[in-house]
């Protein structure tokens, strides 16, 4: 058997994004499903074979995806809607994406059933919270600070680390990175994990306080991170360490 063909199979949650009409194409189009490049490179870099899904809300169709996987991925994009943990107040229709809120908590679901390893990042924690019973706040800078402290610049920064992290030792992240003290992260988001849901534990946080990452318990790889360490693989050694982790779960699941 050669090396390639023990890759993981490690499926990925498109993104939806609408195209509007414009001078050069004025006919309205279908929305377009996509993943990030640096998505699919991370995985690559790491030893995976990453291969992105189809929206649908077929329950045969999306456990046929997890049957199949070794590992899935929940990268960032729209806000999740409030209403999913019974928030009624008004939010902007154009931050959200409900066909793909629909698509996620049935595959977060059918993943954690089916105890595969899953791996979330921004708006993929934050709505693996929410399957489990959680909630978010749609407005970092509302959130309290320590004393003394002011709330770092959350967004947008994707190619340059952002803010420092602490990261609970003893807790899958930490093992996986191998890092004494803080690491320094990216960050692109305005909301962030608030309630935390059933089994979810809260693994890192930003010195300001902002949840950075959570596990689920019982769950042999079960990891949210806030920010994108799809943009800084390259250049972050705990990011790099992340996607090898990740792939890894996958391969010594898939060996199983």
């Amino acid at each position: 058997m050669t090396e390639d063909s023990r890759r993981p199979l490690i499926l990925i949650a498109p993104r939806m994004e609408n195209i509007e009409p414009c001078l050069e194409m004025p006919e309205q189009l279908a929305p377009s499903v996509a993943s990030a490049t640096v998505f699919l490179e991370a995985i690559l870099a790491a030893g995976g074979v990453p291969l992105m899904m189809s929206f649908t809300d077929d329950d045969a169709v999306i456990q046929r995806y997890v049957d199949m996987a070794d590992g899935i991925a929940i990268p960032g994009g729209h806000d999740v809607s409030p209403a999913l943990w019974g928030d009624e107040d008004p939010y902007p229709e154009e931050l959200l994406c409900h066909e793909r809120d629909a698509f996620e908590v049935k595959l977060i679901r059918a993943t954690l059933a089916a105890h595969k390893p899953l791996f979330a990042s921004c708006r993929g924690m934050q709505i693996l919270n929410v399957v489990l019973g959680g909630s978010l706040c749609m407005d970092v800078p509302s959130r309290p600070v320590p004393d003394g402290m002011v709330h770092w610049r959350h967004a947008p920064i994707l190619h340059d680390p952002a803010h420092p992290v602490v990261v609970e030792d003893g807790s899958l992240l930490s093992r996986i990175l191998n890092w004494r003290g803080e690491i320094q992260v990216n960050s692109s988001h305005h909301c962030c994990v608030d309630k935390l849901g059933e089994g979810v534990r809260l693994v890192a946080a930003a010195t300001d306080g902002i949840p950075e990452a959570i596990e689920v318990e019982g769950e042999p790889f079960c990891l949210g991170v806030q920010w994108h360490p799809e943009y800084t693989w390259r250049t972050l050694e705990t990011d790099f360490k992340l996607w090898r982790g990740f792939v890894d779960a996958c391969k010594n699941a898939c060996e199983e």
